[in-house]
């Protein structure tokens, strides 16, 4: 498949990946770009062991985690009061109520061990199979599962401790 296509298929998906955790355009879109550079490098030693959209997810996550061992920056998901969340909400009441909410789940989830957010980012953010979320962490799918099930239920128990509702915002990540 040639580069030109991959990127145009893959690359919003890339992208929205690695800005989740770095948080930053300008950054993510660098790595974004890194990524894909990568990808061009090594795409004749890709042996279709996984979905090229996850192989690219992999790239993308070794990428992101080398700039922050470059960085060495070690918090992930600071989501500050200033992020634009966006929101589906009809009313003003409800668009605001629901961007707190969501501000504080996600602040919530920065609080979580390293391995339960990446486990939550890429299953119910990035929608991937518990195969392709194995396939991108190093895991067994047994392991996807379990940390997953953790993973729910550590943020359920600190978003409620932090005055959140649990039920709602957590069910739609």
């Amino acid at each position: 498949m040639e580069m030109e296509k991959l990127y145009r298929m893959h690359s919003d998906r890339v992208y929205s990946y690695i800005y989740l955790l770095v948080r930053h355009r300008e950054c993510a879109e660098d790595l974004t770009q890194e990524t894909f550079y990568k990808a061009y490098k090594g795409l004749e030693a890709f042996n279709k062991q996984a979905s090229t959209a996850t192989w690219l997810l992999k790239i993308a996550r070794n990428v992101t985690y080398d700039y922050f061992r470059r960085k060495r920056v070690i918090k992930f998901f600071s989501f500050d009061k200033g992020h634009d969340l966006e929101t589906n909400a009809l009313s003003p009441e409800s668009r605001y109520e629901q961007k707190e909410q969501l501000a504080r789940m996600f602040a919530t989830l920065s609080k979580l061990k390293k391995d339960y957010q990446e486990v939550l980012l890429l299953r119910k953010i990035q929608e991937c199979s518990i195969q392709e979320t194995a396939f991108i962490l190093g895991w067994t799918e047994a392991k996807v599962k379990m940390k997953m099930t953790r993973a729910l239920e550590a943020l359920k128990k600190e978003f409620h401790k932090e005055g959140g509702h649990p039920n709602g915002t957590i069910k739609r990540i």
